[in-house]
């Protein structure tokens, strides 16, 4: 009871607070083909020597190359860093703060999926505090500080760090993932290419998709930070998710249906940068820690038996996703359960498991420790679970 009231004043403080913090947009064009007016943006905000972070996955398939050519041609100067893993770790971000000082570069571009792009943040976050640790920048507006411009293009439709304040980073000693949380991180300028998410296999369209899904659900189910702003685009994610994403897992080269989910994707990261994830995250940020599971493939797995945990306490907020997405029920219990039994179905469609298969009994307290140390009391939750309904929850969803 009095951590139940803590977590209510906590929160008071935080939705009063959030009116005078800076919530923003990052300018942004979207279109097919605007990758190539990249360098222009660039010289118009003055960039000098540019770090481009990316993986190794975007330099062989030559994605990241025409990029970088695009840059020298228009003289833009640049250092490469492609070294970004797939949950990115403090080992990374160290690794390209030293690319970023030792090439005197005085701005940062981002090309990926969400692991480039938080890597990215992080990097900037580390540019202000050069002495500090990412251990000691994770939470809330732990960085605070003037950042390196950073310009984002993303070349898969789910993560939404493109306009997020997060960075969600491994660090190597503890093994915890965990997010840097602060305005000064969300990206200045993002290109929304769809054209750079066609050759996204199946898998990951699926994964990346029902991340993106995740967010916006989350961040209306939680409701008492939103306003106006999040709860419509949260509405408006989850309408093109439902209508898109399965055409564009189908067809990668459905070039309506990768424009759709890339606007959802950044819709909905809008949404929760304000509206906050919830228990999915907490827990699945923690599979991503300990087991290398792709943090898409823990959301779809875990979205849909949280959204059913809450109960009644969600239900009118899932009918409204369910209105939206012209999912009928006789009440607010039936289209809830109609909207969880749809995500069900599309994770069955996609080839994505029902059920966690990895987590170990040695492993469970952990779990629970980190999650409960992410949400609470931060996360605005339906509901409140302690360390024993976190438990439960757990051994629900172990593969049986």
């Amino acid at each position: 009871m009095i951590y139940k009231l803590y977590r209510g004043v906590f929160q008071g403080g935080m939705k009063v607070s959030n009116y005078f913090l800076g919530y923003r947009m990052p300018e942004y064009i979207f279109g097919r083909g605007f990758v190539k007016r990249l360098p222009q943006a660039l010289k118009d905000r003055g960039a000098g020597k540019v770090l481009v972070v990316t993986d190794e996955g975007l330099v062989k398939l030559g994605t990241a190359g025409r990029l970088l050519d695009g840059l020298k041609a228009a003289g833009i100067e640049y250092a490469l860093f492609s070294s970004v893993e797939q949950n990115p770790t403090s080992g990374n971000v160290e690794e390209g703060y030293r690319v970023f000082t030792e090439n005197s570069c005085d701005s940062v571009l981002a090309l990926g999926g969400g692991s480039p792009m938080d890597c990215a943040k992080a990097i900037c976050a580390k540019a202000a505090h050069p002495k500090k640790s990412v251990k000691q920048m994770q939470g809330l507006l732990k960085v605070h500080k003037s950042v390196p411009m950073l310009i984002v293009v993303p070349t898969t439709a789910g993560t939404g760090s493109e306009t997020t304040l997060a960075a969600v980073i491994t660090d190597l000693e503890t093994r915890r993932k965990a997010p840097i949380n602060d305005f000064v991180i969300i990206p200045e300028f993002a290109v929304l290419d769809p054209e750079l998410t066609a050759t996204m296999p199946p898998e990951l369209t699926a994964i990346t998709g029902m991340d993106a899904l995740s967010h916006a659900v989350e961040a209306y189910t939680n409701r008492t930070y939103n306003t106006n702003l999040e709860d419509t685009l949260a509405l408006k994610a989850v309408r093109l998710i439902h209508d898109d994403l399965y055409a564009a897992y189908k067809d990668g080269s459905d070039m309506a249906a990768r424009e759709n989910m890339q606007l959802a994707a950044f819709y909905a990261g809008r949404a929760f940068t304000r509206g906050c994830v919830g228990y999915v995250h907490a827990i699945g940020h923690t599979l991503g820690s300990l087991y290398g599971v792709p943090h898409g493939k823990a959301m779809a797995i875990l979205l849909p038996h949280v959204m059913r945990a809450y109960g009644a306490a969600a239900h009118s907020r899932l009918a409204d996703l369910a209105d939206a997405c012209g999912i009928t029920g006789k009440d607010d219990a039936e289209k809830a359960e109609r909207f969880i039994s749809w995500i069900d179905e599309m994770n069955a469609k996609m080839g994505l498991p029902e059920y966690l298969d990895m987590i170990k009994d040695e492993d469970v307290e952990q779990i629970i420790s980190w999650a409960v140390k992410e949400a609470n009391p931060l996360y605005p939750t339906p509901v409140l679970w302690d360390r024993d309904d976190f438990e439960r929850f757990i051994g629900s969803v172990r593969k049986k």
